[in-house]
């Protein structure tokens, strides 16, 4: 008798539907936030 895994289904089910970035696919949008913010002066209020 095999066991009947429905949580097993749904969680498949659900996985396929997700879609998420993973860290490794993000390269390029990530280099291009980490050039753009390097490239602005700090900003820093002065405290009086």
């Amino acid at each position: 008798m095999s066991k009947d895994r429905r949580w097993m289904k749904s969680v498949l089910k659900e996985a396929a539907r997700t879609k998420l970035d993973m860290p490794w696919t993000r390269g390029a949008r990530r280099e291009a936030f980490i050039a753009k913010r390097s490239a602005e002066p700090l900003r820093r209020a002065a405290r009086g």
